[in-house]
């Protein structure tokens, strides 16, 4: 049954992204008034927007403050950086992800109904896309019975992750097969894309190494002999050759398309950066700095200190620290800005590991300059030609490495550096005085109270399923 308050809202805001974007934008072609009328490329914009949106401003909210990018200042007790997760930390993300999931199963179910085999295959990349977050955030998760209350499910049945990732990555294999270069798109122009298909089916490639490398220590999946295949058959499987193809979605702060922050300032507000991450680019001697990082100062602010943050989980007063440091650049918020859903750096990134493992039969630093080169230039810095000669830098054949520059490409990247951590334990982290949780990193978000209230047989046996429900408690890619 389509419902006619959404597909009302979805249009009009469809139609006010459409139309103060670019000139191509005019027409939507749907009456709010006949939910029969509505199509699939209508409802793809609200989706790209909306989900980018939540998961850009997550990346500042949640995955900066555990991953030492950022922290709260002054921060004398508490917080993130101090492993302080909170028992309703994951409801933001367990609402918008299954409230978003129904519009995405709407435009696959459009798209079907209307022969659109391209709509139903970004629908699909979406669909995994959004899954994936919202599974490696929680564990075990409604998934096969979820978004049916019109069918008369109101109490979903919890998925195991064992078995969600394998349709995760049945999505995007179909996807793979379903995207027609040839096909007319409709006249809504889509705000990732603009309706390049072919840009379309690497990300979706591009997003299943992803997913394989993530269960890859699960050697039942065989997740190593599948990533391998993708990436000896470009023809077949295409992805990111370079950051004109990455999954960048541009806020061109043309309303309602608009930067995540409504105030840019509100994100610069009580905050500076993490000595981690600072020290990180600084041993890197990063172009980065410059376009991320405001330079720390003295007390009295008459000495330049260069870029230095605070260290993430101190104990004690701020006090103790005498000067005033950097904070990231408010313009990192200010439109125009893109959003990173994906970005072509991982991807090389991504075989970077592999041939350090010896999983594909190719070279290992090649792969890693060209990821650095990529994130790099992906933030506007040049790319110095001496970057490598530095020997904190170059490649040194270790995963280490390879996972320090992950860190710093994944930047902005929803909660990625989180769950990059989380299977690999890289890079290495310092453990503050102050952190509290047994100076353990917490693996997972407890379910929203509302969930053990409203389904609670379900929540049970999922509890029982995975060991329990807390922040300690392993996703099944991350057990051994």
């Amino acid at each position: 049954m389509i419902r006619i308050k959404k597909y009302f809202f979805l249009s009009a805001l469809a139609g006010s992204l459409l139309s103060s974007c670019t000139k191509n934008f005019e027409s939507v072609n749907t009456d709010p008034n006949n939910p029969k009328d509505v199509t699939a490329g209508a409802l793809l914009n609200p989706i790209l927007y909306q989900l980018t949106s939540y998961n850009t401003k997550r990346s500042d909210d949640f995955t900066f403050d555990i991953m030492q990018v950022r922290l709260p200042w002054p921060s004398n007790s508490g917080g993130i950086h101090r492993y302080v997760v909170s028992d309703a930390s994951g409801n933001g993300s367990w609402n918008t992800y299954y409230s978003w999931m129904t519009n995405i199963n709407d435009m696959i179910q459009i798209a079907e109904k209307t022969g659109k085999k391209n709509y139903k295959a970004i629908g699909l990349v979406l669909k995994a896309w959004n899954f994936a977050n919202l599974t490696d955030c929680f564990g075990d998760i409604p998934m096969s019975e979820a978004n049916r209350a019109e069918e008369g499910i109101m109490r979903p049945k919890f998925d195991r992750q064992q078995d969600i990732y394998p349709q995760l990555l049945s999505y995007l294999e179909t996807a793979n097969n379903l995207f027609d270069v040839n096909e007319k798109m409709e006249e809504n122009v889509d705000l990732l894309y603009q309706n390049k298909i072919e840009n379309w089916k690497r990300f979706g490639n591009s997003l299943r190494l992803r997913l394989l490398l993530r269960i890859s220590n699960r050697t039942e999946t065989k997740a190593g002999e599948q990533m391998a295949a993708i990436i000896a058959n470009p023809a077949k499987y295409p992805v990111f050759n370079d950051n004109s193809q990455a999954a960048l979605l541009r806020f061109t702060g043309a309303a309602p398309n608009l930067s995540p922050w409504g105030r840019a300032v509100d994100f610069t507000t009580t905050r500076c950066a993490g000595e981690f991450f600072v020290n990180t680019l600084n041993d890197f001697n990063d172009p980065r700095r410059e376009k991320m990082l405001s330079r720390a100062q003295s007390l009295d602010g008459k000495t330049d200190l260069g870029f230095k943050g605070i260290p993430s989980g101190y104990s004690g007063d701020a006090g103790q620290f005498k000067y005033n440091p950097s904070n990231m650049l408010v313009a990192l918020a200010t439109a125009p800005l893109n959003g990173v859903m994906m970005s072509y750096a991982e991807v090389e990134l991504i075989k970077a590991e592999l041939a350090q493992k010896g999983i594909i039969a190719e070279d290992a630093k090649t792969h890693y300059e060209k990821g650095v080169k990529a994130a790099i230039e992906q933030w506007g810095a040049t790319m110095p030609d001496d970057y490598f000669t530095n020997t904190a830098a170059a490649y040194d054949g270790t995963l280490d490495r390879i996972m320090l520059q992950k860190y710093c490409a994944l930047f902005f990247t929803d909660y990625q550096q989180w769950f990059e951590y989380r299977r690999t334990g890289l890079p290495v982290l310092p453990k503050g005085d102050g952190m509290l949780n047994g100076k353990v990193m917490p693996v997972r978000f407890k379910y929203p109270a509302t969930v053990q209230i409203t389904n609670p047989d379900n929540y049970k046996s999922a509890v029982a399923a995975m060991g329990g429900d807390d922040i300690n408690t392993k996703v099944w890619w991350e057990k051994k």
